[in-house]
């Protein structure tokens, strides 16, 4: 009999192979671009139409993003990876909700391709229109592209001290360690970059077209050469290591009776043993 738990963290898992899905093929069509790439998330998405089956892919992808915006959510509700209620805790619990809210913008995304409804481009461009035109809007969308740059610090420091493998079962293959080292380093930039056009588009009034997605912060770099090029490198191993996560990631539960995550007692190491009755491994 499988659980309420149990069945969540398969769709987690989904959701981190859906993640995958979207790393691998930026950084396959930025590396195949030229040094040229279309401006704009959407156009992930529009490339995967010419893969078979697209529209299950679609429709896994919008089930499994979206599956993987509520896992985030639950850090900064329920606090299901221990993060603590200090600053610094609140500050990586914040960054969550922050992704759990993109990849919910993401998972619209994919459903609106899997069902014939895909936009015509410059969804994220027109969502900050409208915030701008709100009253203190400006001060909402600057302070958005501020919590991109914490979060672009934060992944850069998962993979300069690596301590994103805290939360990987000790079966994961050997080079998990370097692929997100490089991942999330040129995520990190991607990162930079959006909080970059956010601050200007909020706080500078350089308006809303300046506002970057994922596609769109890949594509900004396209005029440096070599940087475009490790960014797009480090965006495919992002996706290898997604790929990695969606087996061997070890996902806490929500029921807030077990425990604290065994992941969080080493805080220095690896874990040495899985997480029990506290978190949940597929294999």
């Amino acid at each position: 009999m499988v659980d309420k738990s149990e069945k969540f963290s398969w769709l987690v898992r989904v959701g981190y192979f859906s993640r995958a899905i979207l790393y691998a093929a930026a950084g396959l069509i930025a590396l195949g671009s030229s040094g040229t790439m279309a401006d704009g998330t959407s156009d992930i998405f529009a490339a995967l139409r010419a893969v078979p089956f697209s529209t299950a892919i679609f429709l896994t992808m919008a089930v499994g993003l979206a599956a993987y915006g509520l896992f985030r959510l639950a850090s900064p509700v329920f606090d299901i990876e221990n993060e603590g209620s200090d600053a610094k805790g609140w500050g990586k619990r914040l960054g969550h909700a922050g992704s759990g809210i993109g990849h919910f913008a993401l998972a619209w995304s994919a459903w609106q391709f899997a069902t014939g409804d895909a936009p015509s481009g410059g969804g994220a461009q027109e969502a900050a229109a409208g915030v701008l035109s709100l009253q203190f809007g400006g001060f909402v969308i600057g302070l958005l592209g501020l919590a991109f740059f914490i979060a672009a610090l934060n992944q850069a420091k998962k993979g300069l001290s690596g301590d994103f493998m805290q939360r990987i079962s000790p079966s994961a293959p050997r080079h998990t360690r370097t692929l997100g080292a490089i991942g999330y380093l040129a995520r990190a930039v991607v990162f930079a970059v959006i909080g970059w056009s956010l601050v200007q588009a909020g706080f500078a009034g350089s308006g809303s077209e300046r506002v970057r997605t994922l596609g769109g912060a890949v594509a900004s770099l396209a005029d440096n050469g070599a940087v475009f090029t490790l960014v797009a490198v480090g965006l495919l191993a992002f996706g290898l290591l997604s790929l990695i996560l969606a087996r061997y990631r070890i996902i806490p539960e929500l029921d807030e009776s077990a425990g604290v995550p065994s992941f969080r007692t080493l805080p220095h190491k690896r874990p040495l043993q899985t997480a029990g009755p506290h978190a949940s491994i597929a294999w």
